[in-house]
């Protein structure tokens, strides 16, 4: 599978323009043959509003003409797209989320379980179920948002799911550069799984945005890593990396393998001061 990752300068609340560079993108990258194009967190809208109404304003319905476009989009490429939006729900309260679409319609929406008290998140509604999983080109792609990222238990569930390319939309600032420096490749070797961390540039009402975007292999790896300017990164996933979970330094001497060796038998009973404060059934059975 083709893989391109857009790491663009999203204009704060500027939807029309911001769908603008975004259609543009994905009839470039699908000019080249790109089976799946993904853009940053909140890249419809920008991220630093400072109150419910005006991040209310630039929202966008999943099924309004906003989406419509790109998939409109995605049918000229012949691609797909996995787009971070300021989703405003039927119910009217907002939402933190990806949207999966091809020139067919909307494939899938994720939306961001945990949410920092920070930006656009302080006025949003936490998500309730993890990423459904979208298959492009044979690879079973999964998100996780930001500040998903940093627990590792969602890109575990994600990754004992079936999930073989972990997509990380983020507005990683400057102030948080060891997101972009230790999150994807160590998801992506914990894991076994390959790990596009998609990132913004430029600024925001005064908060600088990282770059750093990253494409890691199951090895933990990167395959491709940008600077703090706009660019694409584009990378080949072969999901066959993703699926033999047993790593031979030497083969048949020595080895490893992540999930064989887990121990859930361990994992199940959360313990903390010596008391129980938790029973959490294991993911695998």
């Amino acid at each position: 599978m083709r893989l391109s990752c857009v790491q663009m300068d999203v204009r704060f609340a500027d939807v029309a323009g911001n769908l603008a560079t975004i259609a543009r993108h994905i009839e470039e990258e699908g000019a080249r043959r790109a089976d799946l194009v993904v853009f940053p967190e909140c890249a419809t809208s920008g991220y630093v509003f400072h109150d419910v109404d005006e991040a209310r304003r630039a929202a966008v319905r999943v099924d309004g003409p906003e989406i419509d476009g790109l998939v409109d989009a995605c049918r000229r490429a012949a691609t797909t797209a996995a787009v971070g939006i300021l989703e405003r729900a039927p119910e009217g309260h907002l939402q933190n989320a990806v949207v999966f679409l091809d020139g067919n319609g909307v494939l899938g929406v994720y939306r961001k379980t945990h949410l920092p008290h920070m930006g656009v998140d302080r006025f949003v509604r936490a998500g309730l179920a993890l990423s459904p999983e979208v298959v492009v080109a044979g690879v079973r792609v999964a998100a996780l948002v930001c500040y998903d990222g940093t627990f590792p238990e969602p890109a575990r569930v994600l990754a004992l799911r079936g999930a073989d390319l972990l997509i990380l939309p983020t507005n990683w600032p400057n102030q948080e550069a060891e997101k972009g420096t230790f999150l994807p490749p160590t998801r992506a070797l914990e894991n076994v799984v390959w790990v596009a961390a998609v990132n913004r540039a430029g600024p925001e009402r005064g908060i600088d945005f990282l770059g750093n975007s990253s494409i890691c292999d199951p090895g933990g790896r990167r395959v491709a890593t940008a600077g703090v300017e706009p660019t694409v990164l584009r990378a080949d996933i072969d999901p066959a990396d993703a699926r033999r979970k047993r790593r031979d330094t030497v083969p048949g001497e020595l080895w490893v393998d992540r999930f064989a060796d887990r121990r859930p038998d361990l994992y199940d009973r959360i313990v903390d001061g010596g008391g129980t404060s938790g029973i959490h059934p294991s993911p695998r059975t």
